[in-house]
């Protein structure tokens, strides 16, 4: 059945099926609304990096320009890093999120907690900057039932380090 367009007075379209009206629609629409509501090539790899996040992370970078958390993922085994990775990308994705994931520590500094390999667990603190970006401060394998005083100063220090290069 040969496909009829605008048939009478009314415009009526008649194309055969609705299939074929949606593949239609769909160029129309590729081709007219999305060339003028394009964004510019920076933006483009911007979003398509953080599509979705509602807070994407960062590594806090030093003065000398090394990244503590990122070497300290290094240093850990495959599965743990997927571990790890897995739940910050859940904080990304799901922020605001609280309990067994995310727990606020005070000042603004959080703490993603995961249960890595042979039972150990994992903290990563972090900080929520006025960029709406999540910091990766510190990272560690938790050793006591609290949190070390230590590992709270040192994310406290980074966290105001970040906070001055971003002035």
């Amino acid at each position: 059945m040969p496909l009829r367009f605008l048939q009478g007075q009314g415009g009526d379209f008649d194309f055969g099926s609705s299939r074929v009206f949606c593949g239609m629609y769909h160029i129309w629409y590729n081709t007219q609304v999305n060339e003028r509501d394009e964004p510019s090539s920076s933006r483009k790899a911007d979003s398509a990096e953080n599509e979705g996040k509602r807070v994407p992370a960062i590594f806090f970078r030093t003065e000398a320009g090394g990244e503590p958390v990122r070497e300290w993922l290094r240093s850990l085994s495959p599965d743990d890093r997927k571990r790890i990775g897995a739940d910050i990308k859940s904080v990304e994705f799901g922020w605001p999120i609280s309990m067994p994931v995310c727990r606020p520590l005070g000042n603004g500094i959080y703490e993603v907690r995961t249960i890595v390999t042979q039972g150990r667990i994992a903290r990563v603190l972090f900080y929520i900057d006025k960029k709406s970006r999540m910091v990766l401060l510190h990272g560690f394998i938790k050793k006591t039932q609290k949190t070390a005083y230590d590992n709270l100063a040192l994310a406290r220090s980074n966290k105001s380090k970040h906070q001055r290069g971003l002035e």
